[in-house]
């Protein structure tokens, strides 16, 4: 579905995903980010059902 040009100007703009992720994972309400395909950055939305979920990158093992 195409994002409606008045939508893309009232949400803040995520220059990477991983900009995007920052905010998702500090978040405390479930949110996911997307490429919107008007303005070609990330945006995030609440709309999460039936969606996949970001999950926390897993720590580095240390090896020592």
């Amino acid at each position: 579905m195409r994002t409606r040009l008045s939508i893309c100007l009232r949400k803040k703009r995520y220059r990477s995903e991983a900009e995007a992720l920052e905010v998702v994972f500090s978040a405390d309400y479930p949110l996911r980010p997307y490429r919107c395909d008007r303005c070609g950055q990330f945006h995030l939305t609440g709309r999460t059902k039936g969606k996949k979920t970001p999950r926390l990158p897993a720590p580095a093992l240390s090896q020592g």
